[in-house]
């Protein structure tokens, strides 16, 4: 587990090839400041150097996962607090994990902890979440990636309402524009996330980690080249010794022992 002064990140063993990471600023409604973006990232790496977590949980609280970034260091730091080297090299590590993240969310999620859902590849939202981008109201605009990610998530006409009214989305709307996979009663949307968290990490880490980056690949790069990185990831697929396995196991009517190679 990563410490600063604060333990802003609490990492837990799921179980062998999950881990939940929660955000941990309960007194600050986990607002994020870069000590968190470093435990976080550092958690993340230490998730792929382990070798054998195949999906992350990204979580907070019950009523809030993050209330955005820090304005307390924004007020005192001024554009470093955002736009400083070390920052954005944590947000590249969290954007560029091949590992699965499923984010569990409910309450408030605005601002940089909206941000930080968008890096997810599922999001199982509780009845209660409220997704929204108030940077507006504050005089400034987003500056973690919200003018980018939400337009490719949800187009043009809802991005632009979120960003430039600053109001939020409930749990139900964010559904429909696609900004949540799935909406849960309060009391199970942590069960949920954790019981979709298995199903992926029952899967190869290898393929897991070629599908992942070849869905992303659709929100970076043109059609034509994006089907040549998905003809790229199948074949470095079929060179694994997973995909073997699988095949064997398919034959054999039997469960896939998949070991991530």
């Amino acid at each position: 587990m990563s410490d600063t002064v604060e333990t802003t990140v609490i990492s837990t063993r799921v179980s062998d090839h999950v881990i939940s990471l929660r955000l941990n600023r309960p007194s600050k409604r986990n607002a994020i400041n870069n000590p968190m973006l470093q435990s976080l990232s550092s958690e993340v790496l230490a998730a792929e150097a382990d070798g054998h977590i195949r999906c992350i949980i990204l979580t907070g609280g019950p009523d809030f996962f993050s209330a955005g970034s820090d304005i307390k260091e924004i007020q005192q730091n001024g554009i470093s607090a955002i736009q400083n080297k070390k920052r954005m090299e944590h947000w590249a590590v969290i954007e560029a994990t091949h590992i699965p993240m499923v984010a569990a969310v409910a309450g408030v999620c605005f601002g940089g902890g909206h941000e930080l859902v968008m890096l997810c590849d599922v999001v199982i939202a509780s009845e209660s979440a409220v997704f929204g981008q108030p940077e507006i109201k504050l005089g400034h605009i987003p500056g973690d990636g919200a003018t980018q990610r939400l337009s490719r998530l949800v187009g043009k006409y809802a991005a632009m309402k979120m960003i430039l009214t600053g109001e939020p989305v409930d749990a139900d709307t964010a559904l429909t524009l696609g900004l949540a996979s799935e909406v849960i009663d309060q009391k199970n949307y942590e069960a949920r996330a954790e019981e979709v968290a298995q199903l992926i990490a029952q899967h190869s880490g290898k393929a897991l980690g070629y599908a992942k980056d070849a869905v992303n690949s659709a929100y970076e790069l043109p059609l034509s080249l994006g089907l040549e990185r998905e003809r790229q990831n199948i074949k470095s697929a079929f060179l694994s010794n997973d995909q073997k396995e699988g095949l064997a196991a398919f034959f054999e009517k039997r469960k896939p022992n998949f070991n991530d190679e």
